[in-house]
């Protein structure tokens, strides 16, 4: 049967993507003890960035989760604060999609979903680190889009903040969520779901390749 691997899939987005797909074949990796219990879904406890990855037959998709939210002045960033955002956002990812290649380019409809962020398209103070690690992946997205065209569909999401454990140094009560949502023309940040559900329709759909899709609430491209 055809599986859905998704990597960081016990947390945040990753979670609610494996919500969605609580009646699908699914499994989950994550360097933490299984949350979901799904009668489908199968979870190992790695780190895709260090440990042995699991070989898994039939992948038909994969969708790359794991990020950072590391926001300093540049001058208060140092080279590893860069090396760490690339391991987690980038290099875990290259090497997650080169081990599951092989089974994914034998599968009709095949799909990989990356993650960005809005601050790759808009630039933002703050962001050097975390927004070279996610343009690194935009990069990715596209060139593997290309090579792979007619065989595996590779897409990716930019959101902007979303709320998730991830952003709660950020959103870290109402105010500052009230202030976040204040500043998008949608007057709203993303849930969880707003991504998962748009990652869900990636995964089915079998005509869109090589895009960045902007669920951003209109961040990168309104002003109002």
């Amino acid at each position: 049967m055809k599986k859905t691997v998704i990597v960081g899939g016990n947390s945040g987005i990753g979670q609610s993507i494996s919500s969605l797909l609580e009646n699908e074949n699914c499994v989950t990796i994550s360097r933490n003890s299984a949350v979901n219990n799904y009668e489908n879904h199968q979870h190992y406890q790695v780190d895709v960035i260090k440990d042995e990855i699991p070989e898994i037959n039939d992948v038909a998709s994969l969708i790359y989760c794991p990020g950072s939210i590391n926001l300093k002045p540049f001058g208060s960033l140092k080279e590893e604060d860069f090396f760490n955002d690339m391991q987690i956002n980038f290099f875990g990812a290259v090497r997650t999609i080169k081990h599951f290649f092989r089974g994914l380019k034998r599968e009709e409809n095949a799909s990989i979903l990356l993650f960005s962020t809005v601050a790759v398209y808009q630039g933002m103070p703050f962001h050097a680190s975390i927004a070279s690690a996610k343009g690194a992946i935009e990069g990715l997205t596209k060139s593997l889009a290309a090579e792979f065209a007619g065989k595996i569909r590779v897409n990716c999401i930019a959101p902007t903040l979303t709320n998730t454990p991830l952003a709660s140094p950020i959103l870290r009560n109402d105010e500052a969520i009230e202030r976040a949502n204040l500043r998008h023309p949608s007057k709203r940040i993303n849930s969880a779901e707003d991504i998962a559900k748009t990652a869900v329709f990636l995964l089915k759909d079998t005509n869109i390749t090589g895009q960045i899709i902007r669920v951003d609430g209109g961040l990168s491209t309104l002003k109002t």
